[in-house]
């Protein structure tokens, strides 16, 4: 069944004209008057609909009912990403969404290749914000993961992450996902960008509390590394089951 998020408020018995860009993909999929598709908000559930109107550029829906539905992991999972280059990082978004990260922030590392500020960084979260959301209509999750305002590892550093476990993937790792003790409520991984963290970069996280995590003896690009990062912890942490 067709998903789509809507950014407003929704409710049982609620006749809704559906946005122009929801609208747009309703024509591109075909739907006739009388389909179902299913509505969230990015605020937990979701909602059972029909189409009830269509025309050429306005739609209306009749909301039937709310289904109390969640697919989050048990394990909520922040992912400080160091910005990539191309479209690594539109990818490691999507899926990071479909793997369950709750949270992405945006590191501009020294060796990040893209320099990004001002309105053009405005607009670079504002894309990666859409990818997340079209992630969420395609992998059934119902709570919207934000992606923050882009800062550097010093400023990141200095803020308090709200954290049982605070993983930086590093070469230099020794810590093991198996040898923590007991399964954290809350994780934030910290992936570097090509060419890794500098020296200077992963002392200051260090001397911050980060616990270096090496995932293997193979040297991974950056967006595999933090999804290889992301399923391991849902793997021993999470709901994958394996």
């Amino acid at each position: 069944m067709p998903r789509f998020f809507i950014e407003t408020p929704l409710a049982a018995g609620q006749t809704l004209s559906l946005p122009d860009a929801v609208v747009r993909h309703v024509q591109v999929l075909r739907l006739k008057e009388g389909d179902s598709l299913t509505l969230f908000n990015g605020q937990g559930g979701e909602y059972q609909a029909s189409l009830s109107a269509l025309q050429k550029r306005a739609a209306e829906c009749q909301i039937s009912r709310f289904d109390d539905i969640s697919r989050e992991s048990p394990v909520w999972l922040g992912l400080a990403q160091a910005i990539s280059s191309g479209d690594r990082m539109e990818f490691t978004l999507q899926k990071g969404v479909e793997m369950g990260v709750s949270l992405f922030q945006p590191i501009a590392a020294e060796r990040s290749v893209v320099k990004l500020s001002g309105e053009r960084a405005d607009k670079r979260i504002q894309r990666w914000q859409e990818i997340v959301q079209s992630a969420c209509e395609q992998c059934g999750r119902n709570t919207l993961p934000q992606v923050l305002p882009i800062l550097s590892l010093n400023e990141w550093l200095q803020q308090q992450q709200d954290a049982d476990a605070r993983l930086i993937l590093s070469p230099l790792g020794t810590q093991k996902l198996a040898d923590i003790a007991s399964a954290p409520r809350r994780a934030w991984l910290m992936a570097g960008p090509e060419g890794g963290y500098s020296a200077r970069e992963e002392a200051a996280a260090l001397e911050a509390g980060w616990t270096p995590l090496k995932l293997g003896p193979r040297i991974l690009r950056t967006e595999t590394a933090a999804l290889a990062a992301v399923a391991a912890v849902q793997a021993v942490w999470g709901d994958y089951c394996i």
